[in-house]
């Protein structure tokens, strides 16, 4: 399949489906990272779903993308750009509709799986945009409500199912940042797994293995 020259950069792994619109699996990488880091799952994941691995539009020195800035000042410590965030968050949804309509993809399954801030904009879009996400992993990630939409309480959170994991010893993501999702899912009422692994910042096989199992049940 041509990769179509949509609003962010991508590479694709075609469904096996031929006879309806299949199912789309949307791939958003970590800070630093690339399209071609988690795209390296693909050919472990259902052969059904279309795979699409998104760019980050923000461009690092010397290599590298990101989906928002994060600086380190000697006053404030480590602090995030949340309206870069922000843009990103609508970015990605805008860029789900552009491809399901460009590739014939079934927008009624679209479903996410980020790392690190692929997954903090992962949980942005799907709280946001309910309506418009089925699944989502969130790996090594958490939830940063502000930048979520300002009115996301009032949604209709029904059909968003949640895998949630991360390592217990991870020193990039505190793993205590990770253990409040359970809580705020719970909330909302939304459907949701949490699992931690002996892990750092990473997927490690029992990871790996635990949600693939996860998603070949829910697609």
């Amino acid at each position: 399949m041509t990769t179509a020259p949509l609003s962010l950069e991508h590479i694709i792994r075609p469904s096996s489906l031929t006879d309806k619109k299949p199912p789309v699996l949307f791939m958003l990488h970590g800070y630093g990272s690339n399209e071609e880091d988690l795209f390296s799952f693909a050919p472990e994941l259902p052969e059904d779903l279309c795979i699409i691995a998104v760019r980050a539009p923000y461009i690092l020195q010397p290599y590298g993308y990101a989906w928002y800035a994060i600086n380190f000042d000697a006053e404030k410590g480590k602090w995030s750009d949340d309206d870069q965030a922000i843009e990103s968050r609508e970015k990605i949804i805008n860029f789900i509709d552009e491809a399901c309509a460009t590739y014939g993809l079934d927008d009624q399954n679209v479903n996410l799986l980020g790392f690190s801030q692929g997954t903090i904009l992962s949980y942005a879009v799907a709280l946001s945009y309910p309506e418009k996400i089925k699944n989502i992993i969130a790996l090594s990630g958490y939830i940063n409500e502000k930048i979520l939409k300002d009115s996301y309480v009032e949604n209709n959170f029904k059909n968003l199912n949640f895998y949630c994991s991360h390592g217990d010893m991870d020193q990039v993501i505190p793993v205590d940042w990770a253990r409040k999702a359970p809580n705020f899912l719970k909330k909302l009422g939304i459907e949701h797994v949490y699992e931690e692994f002996p892990a750092g910042h990473g997927v490690a096989p029992q990871n790996f293995y635990s949600l693939k199992k996860w998603l070949a049940d829910k697609i």
